[in-house]
């Protein structure tokens, strides 16, 4: 019987390799974990969410990334790459290569089949372990489906979700509105 043995890397080697791939993986515990590819659901929804928060950011001291902005969340060392960042005020960066954020305002995820447990779960566990973060959108992609976390004042999360088209989820971190409409423009959801 044979095992196979993990190889375990630092953070520094995890991010001399990563810098220098085709494609991206996230770090966690000394372990690599490389990402697939997106759907075009995925694709659309994460692209709907940039296209309309970039419009609204435009003119404010804030910015906005795709899903190729590594997020370092240091109290745990997990590096990864939400669907959608959002730091407002000054970005601070893991070193002079300005490829790694630390202290984003809003993160975005859009959930696949593979990823929704993680997400909503362990990730979301990293992710409130960066002060920074305010607040936290949870998107489905094969159902009209968003869930929108904020951090209260005792450092609690409070939840509220929306399947209805017609309605708007304020994002009071970055006072940005996302109309599910907009959200899910030309997503083809199965009835």
């Amino acid at each position: 019987m044979s095992s196979q043995v993990k190889t375990y890397h630092t953070a520094q080697e995890y991010l001399a390799l990563e810098r220098q791939s085709e494609y991206k993986s996230e770090y966690y515990n000394g372990e690599i974990f490389a990402m697939t590819g997106a759907s075009r659901r995925h694709n659309l929804v994460a692209g709907n969410v940039f296209a309309t928060l970039h419009a609204q950011l435009k003119s404010r001291p804030c910015e906005i990334y795709p899903s190729d902005m590594r997020v370092k969340v240091s109290p745990t060392v997990l590096y990864t790459y939400p669907d959608v960042v959002v730091v407002c005020g000054d970005p601070l960066f893991d070193d002079e290569q300005k490829d790694t954020l630390l202290n984003p305002t809003l993160l975005i995820e859009v959930l696949s089949k593979s990823t929704a447990s993680y997400d909503r779960g362990e990730k979301f566990e990293h992710y409130r372990k960066l002060e920074s973060l305010a607040e936290y959108l949870v998107i489905a992609q094969d159902k009209y489906h968003v869930e929108h976390y904020v951090r209260q004042p005792d450092n609690h999360w409070l939840l509220s979700e929306t399947e209805e088209l017609q309605e708007t989820v304020h994002l009071s971190s970055i006072e940005c509105d996302l109309a599910l409409t907009d959200i899910y423009s030309k997503v083809e959801i199965d009835k």
